[in-house]
């Protein structure tokens, strides 16, 4: 499997975001940790939590530019806690990052527990319901600001054996385009992103459950995935990070209530 090299890094960043405030959910390594260090790159101010304590410890360690809490997105009460913390630590917010997600149980539908189904469906799209709703009336009062749903190629297509996220995916893409029309009157943009097979911790799991499922060889699933893409390899989390800051500078100033996919241009999963 190969992996492009035609990256934006992090030291190339301008100063398009200077002193803007960005919230980004469950950064403290893969998509969002990449995201965070380029907005950083970019001058922006950048609070961010995640669900995995030992995790944000370390990230927070390492970044000292980093500010952020422990928080399950999927739980009401600690969004409110989240929000009253980054808004005291930031003074404000400019843009909302909704990266939280899982991946799910790998089983057909008959065989998950309604269980399995619920806790997909909370963190992938309850997250994103809970942070908009916060953020909106903020960004309201501001004037404008910018809101980035995740959802993914899985909410393009049908997924076999992961029926609860490629619900919740598709579910965003439409609570996105809903917040766009409401929140456009008052310049608040709202988009999502439908990434790929992004390399890292997550699609490796992903991988090793459904090769566990169908008794294929882990790089038999590997190989499969990448059939359907036109440029043949996986994306990289800085790809994400790259359209996450576009469209949030003045450079995506016009661009609201879209499905960017970022996937190498996948027809099939």
């Amino acid at each position: 499997m190969s992996t492009s090299t035609n990256h934006w890094a992090p030291s190339q960043a301008t100063d398009s975001h200077a002193e803007q405030r960005v919230l980004i959910t469950a950064a403290a390594n893969g998509i969002g940790l990449t995201t965070a260090q380029n907005f950083m790159s970019a001058g922006a101010r950048v609070y961010i939590c995640d669900i995995d304590a030992p995790a944000l410890a370390n990230t927070l360690a390492l970044h000292p530019g980093l500010a952020g809490m422990v928080c399950d997105v999927a739980n009401e009460n600690q969004v409110k806690a989240l929000f009253a913390a980054a808004l005291e630590h930031l003074g404000g917010l400019d843009i909302l990052v909704n990266n939280a997600g899982v991946s799910g149980p790998t089983a057909l539908l008959e065989d998950m527990s309604f269980a399995e189904w619920q806790r997909c469906l909370a963190v992938n799209l309850d997250s994103c319901f809970l942070c908009a709703r916060a953020a909106a009336p903020i960004l309201r009062r501001q004037g404008g600001g910018s809101i980035i749903n995740m959802s993914s190629t899985a909410g393009q297509y049908g997924f076999a054996r992961r029926a609860p996220y490629a619900a919740a995916k598709w579910a965003i893409r439409g609570l996105t385009r809903t917040l766009a029309q409401e929140l456009g009157a008052s310049r608040i943009r709202v988009n999502c992103i439908c990434p790929g097979s992004v390399t890292g911790e997550r699609i490796e799991r992903v991988i090793a459950a459904e090769a566990e499922k169908t008794g294929e060889a882990d790089a038999v699933v590997r190989s499969r995935m990448t059939v359907g893409m036109s440029l043949g390899s996986f994306i990289s989390p800085q790809d994400i990070a790259n359209t996450i800051l576009f469209l949030t500078s003045p450079a995506g100033a016009r661009i609201s209530g879209q499905d960017i996919t970022v996937d190498g241009h996948t027809e099939t999963l």
